[in-house]
């Protein structure tokens, strides 16, 4: 389907997925506010099922599979959240789940894909290998693939985390959420550009890993080289579909320092006691080191999830 969503999209994503999914809560801190001289709104995706955003698209994807299609399962290749996500909404709909996972891949999860009952291919670290791996067992098994992020009625599900911020708030000036293959920001730019016209939507991204920045400027989808930060789940390059929509809807793409990613994070944990993982902290980053003005505006923030290995911590 080269088709693109709107939000007539997320409202039917939403009302196919609301029964399995958490409405997460709106947080708000008191001390942040005071400290960016705003007043921000956290939509806490952290708490989630399988700890992020990305429950709500896999869920929409698995359960708009025509009945032919359903019952052969579902694949895709992953080592992070997605994995997770589609493996637990497979779960939910009593189809398989077939997940090829580099060997590579955080023991923590490995071991919660493996939890929600899925068939774990393992693979070499490359991209190569994880495509073709993926590639026999759709052929093997007839599953259909679910791409993570550059896929219509997953780019639909993600759409609603920013519909119930909305719905959930007053009226906003700006939103904000992380990007990295574009899954979130292109559904989020949906749902505020048809809720909230006159709120402008901005994508955070790390320096470190800067190709939605520089494909937005260049207006030309470029690769992610050699990416290298913390925020782990923003590494992957931008999908087509994801592309066209930001290029459309999203107001403007800023990158953020490694340091000021660490501060947020630290910020987010020790004032409002919740747990993100880095990822989560870029747009709050943005804020902090200055790229995106926010003084006396109600600003809407998307925490896209709360999976991090305590292990790899660096500080």
């Amino acid at each position: 389907m080269n088709l693109l969503p709107d939000f007539s999209d997320v409202e039917k994503a939403h009302k196919t997925i609301q029964k399995y999914i958490h409405r997460t809560p709106v947080f708000t801190s008191s001390a942040i506010n005071k400290i960016v001289g705003a007043s921000l709104f956290f939509k806490c995706e952290n708490f989630q099922k399988v700890g992020a955003f990305k429950f709500r698209g896999a869920c929409n994807a698995i359960l708009s599979l025509p009945p032919g299609k359903i019952i052969h399962g579902v694949a895709t290749h992953s080592s992070g959240n997605h994995a997770a996500a589609l493996a637990l909404a497979a779960k939910i709909n009593g189809t398989p789940a077939y997940i090829v996972m580099p060997v590579t891949s955080p023991e923590i999860k490995k071991t919660a894909v493996a939890g929600y009952g899925a068939q774990i291919t393992f693979c070499k670290p490359t991209l190569q290998d994880r495509e073709s791996k993926l590639k026999e067992i759709v052929k093997q098994t007839g599953a259909t693939e679910i791409h993570p992020y550059d896929n219509f009625q997953v780019i639909a599900g993600q759409g609603t985390a920013a519909k119930e911020l909305i719905e959930d708030t007053d009226e906003l000036d700006i939103i904000l959420a992380p990007v990295g293959g574009g899954g979130l920001i292109s559904g989020t730019a949906i749902s505020a550009k048809y809720l909230l016209p006159g709120c402008s939507v901005i994508a955070a991204e790390p320096a470190g890993a800067d190709d939605a920045f520089r494909s937005f400027k260049s207006k030309k989808r470029l690769p992610s080289e050699n990416p290298k930060t913390i925020a782990d789940g923003l590494l992957t390059s931008l999908g087509e579909r994801n592309f066209k929509i930001i290029l459309n809807q999203v107001d403007e793409i800023v990158t953020v320092s490694e340091e000021k990613i660490v501060e947020a994070m630290r910020m987010i944990w020790e004032r409002m006691k919740i747990i993100i993982e880095p990822s989560s902290a870029v747009p709050l980053a943005a804020i902090l080191e200055g790229k995106v003005p926010v003084n006396g505006k109600k600003v809407g923030i998307i925490l896209s999830g709360g999976n991090l290995d305590l292990k790899k911590l660096l500080f």
